[in-house]
């Protein structure tokens, strides 16, 4: 059966002689794999594979069967047009660690639709940013996508609960019995990123590059506290490199 949704590109790998498979969290079936034929060859028609470059958001026409790992795209073509985020050193490499971060954490082909629309809009976001923005994103959506996968943080940060428990995901009065935790000064960051409403507030959070580092790890330490198949990502170490900021 057909169905129509939208789709973010997280990943294409070359398939046979022509073909590529290509992994899309989608709307409406979450993650995915399809199979695309015939857009690594020479001729015209070809040139449609260039629009299934990471990050790129699409309107697609797919056949869907539940009992099958890999499915086939009917139609699919460009939902956003990106101004600088594939051309823009900075916003590409944020782009990049955010695309990771979407296939460390969706493993099954579940349907996640406030995350998806979440993604969705803070790349467009991320597109229009400027350096401010860009900057944070990346600790932004770390936190956002870990309360939409289930494991918000509660609480609030203030002078009785100055310490962020990374091992029970609360605000605590006194700095727990492990290392799992974060100092004042990062809780009140890590506070300040969670509510903001949109990602286009971000640009009001100032910190310096050691400070971004430092709760990137943390967030991800977070990460692998709660998702117990979470891995290593590759994306971050070239991610400050680049941001230097």
């Amino acid at each position: 059966m057909l169905h129509k949704t939208r789709g973010i590109v997280l990943r294409t790998v070359k398939y046979g002689e022509a073909s590529v498979i290509v992994s899309i969290f989608t709307e409406l079936f979450g993650m995915q794999s399809y199979i695309v034929n015939g857009v690594r060859s020479s001729k015209p028609k070809a040139a449609r594979g260039n629009l299934l470059q990471p990050g790129n958001i699409l309107d697609l026409v797919v056949y869907h069967q539940e009992i099958k790992n890999l499915q086939r795209i009917a139609e699919f073509k460009l939902a956003y047009i990106f101004n600088s985020l594939h051309f823009n050193i900075v916003k590409n490499t944020v782009a990049l660690y955010m695309i990771e971060l979407l296939q460390k954490c969706l493993k099954q082909p579940e349907q996640h639709l406030e995350l998806y629309y979440f993604a969705e809009n803070a790349f467009q976001v991320l597109d229009k940013a400027e350096m401010p923005v860009a900057a944070n994103m990346p600790l932004f959506f770390t936190l956002k996508v870990g309360e939409y996968l289930g494991f918000k943080l509660n609480g609030r940060f203030s002078e009785y609960t100055p310490y962020l428990d990374l091992q029970e995901g609360h605000y605590t009065d006194l700095p727990p019995h492990h290392i799992h935790h974060l100092d004042p000064a990062a809780s009140e960051l890590t506070d300040a990123l969670s509510q903001c409403t949109a990602a286009d507030q971000l640009g009001s959070i100032s910190m310096n590059k050691e400070r971004r580092r430092k709760l990137m790890y943390a967030y991800l330490e977070y990460f692998r506290l709660h998702l117990p198949d979470f891995v290593e990502m590759q994306s971050p170490p070239i991610l400050h490199d680049i941001l230097d900021a």
